[in-house]
């Protein structure tokens, strides 16, 4: 590695001709254990197949009630489960809410089974028992041993095409499932439909529609085999047998080329001969079965698996040479594996000839850009998108033109909150595309209208039905007695409306500019000066009386307490520092969150977070607190800042299993890491500044799509080392707390000079 490393670190330019192999350092399975809520199957950058092992398929209720194990398995895979149940194609990568699961596929030998069996019995079924000794993950890869039918399971993808891979022994009863009842995030009525139409021998189509957490989503299949099948047929789980047998004409049950039903399981009939591979090749498409085949047939046309499994691999390699570090061995392993989370989405969600199917159902062209959907924006627009304006500009410029196409499609004339497959959610509060659209603005990365983004932006800011906006507009506050998490709301109303503000600046819309401005401090408004915290208002003006600033239930506010929301004004840390006492109480106040005994009431859902995520009172496995530790950089105490990020990073991450304190977000915590391991972090996306922090890495490469490279060289590197002493950029001393996005992009060097004691004359000036 320090051969390939450091010549690419002191000739940047040779990094043009020769790439890393940094795939070697990515660890899929870090995060799959506990709450991190990350998947281990094989996936392509922004890929739209996510083909990966399910250890269980859990119900959402069990006896009428809801069933708490269903947080566990948002991404389908839990590290220490004991069985596979098989392999399906759509997962969610660290969220914490579940769906998706799509068209699972379990090998089998023996006799056929069609129910899945339960783990403490696994012979009762198809599922299998594995042991993650016979076990691999790798980028674009996936391998494990099916102990229970003998056999060696692959799984490698495309962007729109799962790629199966499975050795059989000798048998006479080989079967492939194709289970089109699964899914994550089960309950009975979820499956909508579903239709399999045997073409022929070896091609299998249909569709499935669903009424999950997207309440209507449709998903094409097109499915091939390396080798006929003899034999074929399904059952059909449907209580109530509606619509079964063609009029009950033909039986359907075996041999017959179309079946239908709510709940559905198909099974195709091999023979086979010891160590026999039989290859499935599965496409996705949002649009039709034409257009799945159109997908498989672009993206492999061949039956080549390790040829699928390189390129694959050399997709990641490219994404992941685009920031090249020199570092400790778990180090590296936490940097690449955390640039891979971040690239894991959002997901492409279009076919080759770029079709996709609309927030109105309709199928629409996607003309010049990439649509891509899963957009978990009340997570993602602090970190994820500030780091896609950097290493993934244009990228994020087609998600902003997603974005936009969502607002055209939209009904209510809104941007996307939350939402993936052609559906809004509508989960989490704020309207955070505008901070994703104001960011790519105000860095320049606008490969886009910019004027009809702002009028977007602003459209949705006044939307007078949603979430409470229509008290925020008429009182300057959410008053709690009318609209649950007011507080929340309202401080988070007020960063997205700077957000506004900055871009109506930048593009000379005054008028737009004062409005915004002028909501933005909103913020103001729910602050208690008395007690020293954010608190939440009733609609006749006053304080709710019952007031406790540790507690989240009927609090005002949703994921987090007072306490960590009373720190949230991103975007005027200067005057949050000033309103809260001045700098040296407000330092005295970060220093509390972090060494604080937290009381075990903390959340309201205690299934959200382990106490693994929490250091103090200061919840990193929460996205309201990311920014926290950088505040120190507005107060005469900016050497905490440097203390506590590399705190965090120690204890937030780690090489193994259960590694992430708190869910992946959908690459948020992952960003996180990036930025901080880098030394700097996006306080307020919408700003042209980052905050400095402590690196954690040696040297750094980022190497831009402008052709520019902007070095990180870090002096006197050492795990006690991590206070600034100085820092140069270009070879210059700057006596400041942060750097801008134009001095990255215009490329350069930025040198950090460490010690194990803090420089307290150093960084004067905040952002």
């Amino acid at each position: 590695m320090k051969k390939l490393l450091l010549p690419a670190l002191l000739l940047t330019p040779l990094l043009s001709l020769a790439q890393a192999d940094l795939v070697k350092h990515v660890n899929p399975l870090v995060g799959t254990a506990k709450m991190g809520h990350t998947y281990p199957g094989a996936t392509v950058p922004f890929g739209m197949v996510q083909l990966s092992p399910d250890t269980d398929t859990i119900p959402y209720a069990v006896d009428g009630k809801y069933n708490k194990d269903v947080y566990k398995y948002c991404a389908g895979y839990q590290y220490d489960d004991k069985t596979i149940v098989g392999f399906s194609h759509t997962h969610f990568s660290g969220t914490g809410h579940s769906d998706l699961g799509d068209f699972l596929i379990a090998p089998t030998t023996g006799r056929l089974q069609l129910n899945p069996g339960t783990e403490d019995r696994p012979e009762s079924g198809y599922r299998s028992a594995f042991s993650h000794k016979n076990e691999v993950a790798e980028p674009a890869y996936y391998k494990v041993k099916l102990d229970d039918h003998n056999i060696t399971a692959e799984l490698t993808a495309t962007n729109r095409v799962g790629m199966h891979q499975y050795t059989f022994p000798k048998s006479d009863e080989a079967h492939i499932i194709l289970d089109l009842m699964s899914g994550i995030y089960n309950y009975d009525g979820k499956n909508v439909w579903t239709f399999v139409r045997v073409e022929n021998d070896t091609l299998i189509t249909g569709y499935r529609q669903t009424n999950g957490w997207a309440r209507t989503r449709t998903v094409y299949f097109a499915m091939a085999f390396n080798k006929p099948f003899y034999q074929y047929g399904n059952k059909n789980y449907d209580e109530e047998q509606v619509y079964k047998g063609f009029w009950r004409k033909f039986d359907q049950t075996k041999n017959f080329p179309e079946f239908a039903a709510k709940k559905l399981r198909a099974y195709f009939d091999f023979k086979t001969e010891e160590g026999e591979k039989i290859k499935v090749k599965f496409a996705l498409s949002p649009i039709s079965t034409e257009g799945a085949l159109a997908n498989m047939r672009a993206e492999i046309p061949h039956w080549d698996f390790e040829q699928v499994k390189q390129q694959g691999q050399a997709q990641w390699n490219k994404e992941l040479n685009k920031v090249v570090v020199s570092a400790e061995k778990d180090d590296l392993v936490n940097f690449y594996t955390a640039l891979y989370h971040a690239f894991l989405g959002p997901t492409t969600y279009m076919d080759v000839d770029g079709k996709y199917r609309g927030l109105d159902m309709n199928v629409h062209q996607a003309k010049g850009f990439t649509n891509y959907t899963s957009f978990s924006l009340w997570d993602t627009y602090r970190a994820l998108h500030p780091l896609f304006n950097i290493v993934q500009p244009k990228r994020n410029a087609d998600m902003v033109k997603s974005m936009l196409a969502h607002y055209d499609q939209s009904v209510h004339k809104m941007l996307p909150v939350w939402s993936h497959h052609a559906n809004e959610n509508w989960c989490m509060i704020g309207y955070h595309s505008v901070p994703v659209i104001a960011d790519a603005v105000m860095k320049g990365n606008t490969n886009f209208d910019a004027n009809r983004a702002l009028e977007a932006c602003v459209t949705t800011a006044r939307n007078n039905y949603y979430d409470g906006l229509s008290y925020y507009m008429e009182m300057g506050y959410v008053p709690e007695d009318k609209n649950g998490s007011s507080v929340s709301k309202t401080l988070e109303y007020a960063y997205d409306d700077w957000c506004i503000a900055q871009m109506a600046k930048k593009l000379n819309r005054q008028d737009i500019y004062e409005e915004f401005i002028k909501r933005s401090q909103n913020y103001k408004n729910v602050y208690d000066a008395k007690s020293g915290y954010m608190r939440p208002r009733l609609s006749d003006g006053s304080w709710k009386k019952e007031f406790d600033p540790l507690d989240t239930h009927g609090q005002g506010f949703i994921e987090g307490n007072s306490w960590n929301y009373s720190l949230y004004v991103p975007h005027d840390p200067a005057q949050m520092v000033a309103m809260m006492g001045g700098k040296r109480r407000f330092a005295q106040h970060l220093d509390s969150l972090f060494t604080m005994e937290l009381p075990g009431r903390y959340f309201e859902n205690t299934e959200d977070i382990s106490r693994d995520g929490i250091i103090g009172n200061y919840v990193h496995g929460n996205e309201p607190s990311h920014h926290v530790a950088y505040l120190y950089n507005w107060t005469d105490q900016p050497w905490k800042t440097q203390e506590r990020t590399r705190m965090v990073l120690k204890a937030m991450y780690k090489p193994t299993v259960d590694g992430l304190g708190g869910n992946d977000d959908f690459g948020q915590m992952s960003a996180w890491y990036v930025f901080s391991a880098l030394g700097f972090y996006p306080v307020a996306p919408g700003s042209e500044h980052y905050a400095i922090g402590s690196p954690a890495v040696k040297s750094a490469s980022i190497n831009l799509e402008n052709g520019k490279t902007f070095v990180i060289d870090v002096k006197n590197q050492k795990d006690r080392n991590v206070y600034v002493q100085r820092i140069e950029l270009n070879g210059k001393d700057i006596n400041r707390s942060y750097i801008t996005h134009s001095e990255i992009m215009d490329g350069g060097r930025l040198t950090f000079h460490m010690g194990s004691k803090p420089n307290k004359k150093l960084m004067a000036v905040a952002p």
